[in-house]
């Protein structure tokens, strides 16, 4: 935590527009102030302390030039070390941090080559030299490969970052547009079974006024109004839905919702698709259902197949209706390989069927099966239909 704590500060300082300039005036103080300890009446002192400043000094510019501060600093650091053997602690942070840099931001090619010459030295180094000098070599090519490397790493990482940030925003932005695509055929589905219910309370109310006799005034102002009524109900509902309507253009037309009692024409259409077997087992007392509950079970049991088609093409599939007083259980279950867990998760099928059974009150439940295979179950309400539901149906 310390660390991270006094890297957090250093990336601080760095950032603040004097932090440069007084990194690399203190890197360059410090770098002189060792040669001139080292070397204090040396002859070769004025340019070794050139060279200790054309070290460091540089850094000061090293955000807007990266790749000219680090050639120039490699250089100057590169001739301290092989004539004169003074390359300072000062000058070897300066290199190492110049290095980092320009492998994680500037080009990829130069931030390869320049520690090379550090390496060549430390093997090269001459036969004569002494044990601290070729332990030194060894230490200055090392910080140096070490920093390019760290440099060139953190770059492939941060693209690597921006890279799955980039497909995790595609893949939302994709999920939500299926989510919205299949709400609003959701939408247009209950739409045409709903508004067959109101049409069906404006005609009602509206025969019942002309159709019966005897009835006073008032009660014939109250069907009156429950027909105008319904009707304004049924124009606010299109209006309000027709929003959500967005694929109305491509219907090849207006056609019955499907039920439960097509299921067996999708499966055999299912079984012929794919010449696997397919078959339909019905368990409990069949009974009427809310039209709007029987699309749900029809459209969930649809995508099923089609998933099955798609995931485990030649799989024998089992199609389950469990009839019981309150609801209805819907299983979809194939002997075939599971989809993978990022398929299961992120479907847009998967998500449409569950977008439907919510929408009944019901959920859905999917994953691998017990005994192999994948399972599509889904638990639906299912009250006994309404009277005016009764008398749509054929």
């Amino acid at each position: 935590m310390r660390t991270k704590t006094a890297a957090a500060r250093v990336r601080t300082f760095l950032r603040l527009p004097e932090g440069p300039v007084a990194l690399a005036t203190l890197l360059a103080f410090a770098a002189a102030s060792q040669v001139a300890v080292r070397q204090p009446s040396s002859a070769n002192l004025p340019t070794a302390l050139l060279l200790a400043v054309g070290a460091t000094a540089p850094v000061a510019v090293l955000r807007g030039y990266p790749l000219a501060v680090a050639v120039t600093v490699t250089t100057a650091s590169a001739l301290s070390l092989a004539p004169f053997h003074v390359l300072t602690a000062g000058g070897l942070v300066s290199l190492a941090l110049c290095l980092y840099v320009l492998a994680r931001r500037g080009p990829r090619a130069p931030a390869a080559l320049l520690p090379l010459p550090f390496v060549a030295y430390a093997v090269a180094a001459p036969s004569d030299a002494t044990v601290a000098t070729r332990l030194g070599t060894v230490l200055v090519a090392a910080v140096a490969g070490s920093a390019a490397g760290a440099g060139l790493a953190r770059r492939a990482q941060d693209a690597a970052l921006a890279h799955r940030s980039t497909e995790r925003a595609i893949a939302d932005t994709l999920l939500e547009n299926a989510a919205r695509g299949e709400r609003a055929r959701i939408a247009r589905e209950l739409h045409d079974v709903v508004a067959h219910h109101i049409s069906m309370i404006a005609v009602q109310a509206e025969t019942a006024r002309l159709a019966t006799e005897g009835l006073p005034p008032d009660g014939a102002k109250r069907f009156l109004a429950i027909g105008d009524t319904a009707r304004t109900a049924l124009t606010e509902m299109r209006r309000l839905l027709g929003v959500l309507r967005e694929d109305a253009a491509d219907e090849p037309g207006r056609r019955p919702q499907p039920g439960l009692a097509e299921l067996n024409e999708l499966v055999d259409t299912a079984r012929d698709t794919t010449g696997a077997g397919a078959r339909l087992i019905v368990r409990g007392p069949v009974r009427a259902l809310d039209p709007g509950v029987e699309l749900t079970a029809y459209r969930i049991v649809q995508e099923a197949l089609s998933n099955v088609r798609r995931h485990a093409p030649g799989a024998a599939v089992d199609v389950e209706l469990r009839y019981s007083e309150a609801d209805l259980r819907v299983r979809v279950r194939d002997n075939g390989p599971s989809p993978p867990g990022p398929t299961q998760d992120g479907s847009h099928g998967l998500l449409g069927m569950r977008e439907r059974a919510t929408t009944v009150g019901g959920t859905l439940r999917t994953g691998p099966a017990r005994d192999g295979g994948f399972l599509v179950e889904a638990l639906l309400p299912s009250p006994p239909p309404t009277a005016s539901a009764q008398e749509q149906r054929p």
